[in-house]
């Protein structure tokens, strides 16, 4: 609210300065409103770091309650002619994979024409593969130019380029199937005698016209483990369960060596991503219900019931007894610290994972063939639903929160406007104070005055 610098000149009093004294000591009603907010402000902010620690915990978990994270297989591939990638539906082995030829896109290359050479018109029929469509050739695109932008316009699986052979008639239309494969051969005609002449194509009769074959279309031949395998493309999937081939060269009479085997490793990482989680989480707690007692300092959340909610039903949700060899996290090497957090017993995990992965997936997963999820991984994931779930313990105490700071803000509002109207009714009073003031001091001026002039009068 601007001061009016121009209050007390008339009566001399300093009512400006008091008028800002008044204003402040009014608006000291607002801090309490501002403490409470900034302190409900921190306890949305604490839920906050609360929720995203139980996010990376739920994640975690649920890479455990799926089966394939126990499935996880490593690849290693002796040779340079394939690559390889795999999905947790493969199995492991060890597979030789020779490759006698790789997939080729077919070409088909025109004679030379000259350049802005006019070209018969009509119409040209193309197929290749499923794909079939037309171009009609007119006085607005009779070209090779033309003829070129149309085919690439119908995407269709043929490429159109023009090469430049450095001749008389320099200019030839080169057409390359988009796909590799014997199916996906080219064929062109027309009714019109010129244009079959110079740009039909069919493989039964590949010297009918002048359009020849630079590179005839091609399969892919391959044999895994002695067994023939043809490919249309040079990405070959499901020649082998759960393994993507990609051929990069022929290797024939020196076959690459592929071994898929169990990666352990990638299985105890996962199991160690959870334990970092949970861990993380605990750590999160523990700051958020800290308390100094030297400083006096408290954490956000210390004492609230929310958060003792959420940590007994996480003690509970540990807790968890399966039915297999494995009946508790313990029995594999995890187990609860004094302080809360889980510690992992490498030694006694690496035995588990080794010599019963079967028992390992069964606690997290559960029974694969029961209707309902009855694994560790499904518990706990109940369990994190409850709280971070809408409607859930989380989104309850926020909503509160949520509630109780717009409830203040129409508070602090309500109570600004009482201030303001404070304010403003001083501001009046102080102005007909100054006014008073001005007239009383310019009253008392002619006074003393007019009574200096009978004095003088009656002196002489």
């Amino acid at each position: 609210m601007p001061t009016i610098t121009s209050l007390g000149v008339g009566s001399g009093l300093d009512l400006s300065g008091l008028l800002d004294e008044l204003e402040e000591a009014e608006s000291a009603k607002l801090e309490p409103i501002t403490e409470q907010k900034k302190s409900y402000e921190a306890k949305l902010s604490a839920f906050g770091r609360l929720e995203s620690a139980l996010d990376s915990l739920r994640e975690s978990a649920t890479a455990l309650s799926d089966p394939e994270t126990f499935q996880a297989l490593s690849s290693n591939m002796q040779g340079d002619a394939v690559s390889v990638s795999t999905d947790n539906t493969a199995v492991p082995g060890r597979y030789q994979v020779e490759v006698s030829a790789l997939a080729r896109s077919q070409t088909l290359a025109s004679e030379g024409f000259e350049a802005e050479a006019e070209l018969d018109t009509g119409e040209l029929s193309f197929s290749v593969g499923d794909e079939a469509f037309s171009i009609t050739l007119d006085d607005s695109n009779n070209t090779l130019e033309g003829l070129r932008d149309a085919i690439n316009s119908e995407g269709a699986g043929i490429s159109a380029s023009i090469i430049n052979d450095g001749s008389d008639t320099p200019q030839r239309l080169v057409l390359t199937a988009s796909e590799t494969g014997e199916a996906n051969q080219i064929a062109i005609s027309s009714a019109e005698a010129g244009l079959q002449a110079a740009f039909g194509f069919d493989a039964a009769s590949p010297e009918a016209s002048d359009m020849r074959q630079t590179v005839a279309a091609q399969d892919a031949q391959l044999s895994v483990n002695g067994i023939d395998i043809t490919s249309a493309s040079n990405h070959v999937e499901g020649a082998l369960q759960g393994v993507t081939l990609d051929l990069q060269a022929t290797n024939e009479g020196e076959p690459d060596a592929l071994t898929l085997s169990r990666d352990d490793g990638a299985i105890k990482d996962s199991l160690n991503d959870f334990v970092k989680a949970y861990n993380s989480l605990q750590e999160r707690m523990s700051s958020l219900t800290s308390f100094d007692a030297e400083s006096g300092a408290a954490g956000e959340l210390l004492g609230n019931s929310t958060l003792r909610g959420v940590e007994s039903q996480l003690r509970n949700a540990m807790g968890h007894v399966g039915d297999g060899d494995f009946a508790l996290l313990s029995n594999m090497g995890i187990s609860l610290a004094l302080d809360g957090t889980l510690e992992v017993d490498d030694e006694a995990l690496d035995e588990a994972i080794e010599g019963n992965l079967d028992s390992v997936s069964s606690f997290f997963v559960g029974d694969v063939d029961a209707e309902e999820d009855d694994g560790f991984a499904a518990s706990l994931d109940t369990v994190l639903g409850n709280l971070l779930d809408e409607g859930g313990a989380l989104d309850t105490a926020t909503s509160g929160i949520d509630t109780s700071i717009e409830r203040l803000g129409e508070r602090y509002t309500s109570m600004q406007a009482s201030i303001d109207a404070t304010v403003d009714r001083y501001r009046t009073q102080f102005a007909d104070l100054d006014s008073l003031v001005s007239q009383m001091n310019s009253t008392s001026s002619y006074l003393t005055q007019q009574f200096d002039s009978l004095n003088a009068q009656m002196n002489q």
